[in-house]
């Protein structure tokens, strides 16, 4: 396992958001994102992951599929290889053969879920006592069990978690905030999942703000959750707001639109 912070990244890649990206899923209709909006917070996205001292490779838009930009969903990546999955949502299948080549480019160890299980990105949350996968509607149990020991494979253990009834992915609910630090939903934390860690719940009515992503010395925060990101700089975080309101009509967040790691 590296030697260096969960949330210490150095390289990630990331795609450029397709014109169909306004036919991207969603679990609740709130209306469609606009392409200009959508490649409006992509590109901060970006500009904050080179601030943070990341360097970001830029794929390609994919036409075909709509949720592509959310890189993190078909792959893992660390810096003792890749995990290519098998993502849950019918109409990304095709996303995970696209993202192949790219990172066998990158690392000299990439392994590949089979099945017949399924597993998203989204559900999967790293923290250096272990990968968290949580069961949902796109991760099955199969899936999971077949990627702990893929993990185990790469010197990594990983462990089941459940998710929340109604919850899309288990990082909607949730992000590392630090070694020993989680920042959740209190629905989320009330399941126990988090024994052993200090939690810091989001405000009732923020409980997107959940989905922040904690990268080298900062944390991105949706700039829509003014409470959450007051309450992180109350604990000496070092909060960086981003927009996040085109992405969130189709269920995405901070976490999901790059592959990061250290090396």
């Amino acid at each position: 396992m590296s030697a260096f912070p969960v949330y210490a990244f150095d390289n990630a890649i990331v795609r450029l958001p397709p014109v169909s990206v306004t036919q991207g899923l969603r679990a609740e209709d709130r209306g469609a994102p606009t392409h200009e909006g959508v490649t409006t917070e992509h590109r901060l996205y970006i500009e904050a992951l080179q601030a943070a001292g990341v360097a970001v490779e830029v794929l390609p838009a994919l036409e075909a599929f709509p949720d592509s930009l959310f890189v993190e969903d078909p792959a893992l990546v660390f810096p003792e290889g890749a995990i290519l999955l098998r993502v849950g949502a019918q109409s990304r299948f095709g996303e995970t053969a696209e993202i192949t080549p790219v990172l066998r480019a990158r690392f000299k160890k990439v392994l590949a879920l089979q099945g017949p299980g399924f597993v998203d990105g989204g559900d999967v949350l790293v923290t250096p006592q272990a990968v968290m996968i949580g069961l949902s509607d796109r991760t099955t149990r199969e899936g999971a069990e077949e990627l702990i020991a893929l993990l185990a494979e790469l010197g990594r253990k990983g462990v089941v978690v459940t998710t929340p009834p109604g919850v899309l992915h288990f990082k909607s609910d949730c992000s590392l905030l630090d070694d020993s630090t989680m920042l959740s939903t209190a629905r989320l934390a009330a399941s126990g999942v988090f024994e052993g860690m200090r939690v810091l719940l989001t405000p009732e009515g923020e409980e997107a703000g959940a989905n922040a992503l904690r990268v080298n010395d900062r944390v991105f925060v949706g700039i829509d959750y003014p409470r959450t990101a007051a309450l992180l700089e109350a604990e000496g975080y070092s909060v960086v707001r981003l927009p996040t309101s085109q992405i969130a009509k189709i269920d995405a967040g901070l976490s999901c639109m790059s592959l990061r790691w250290h090396g």
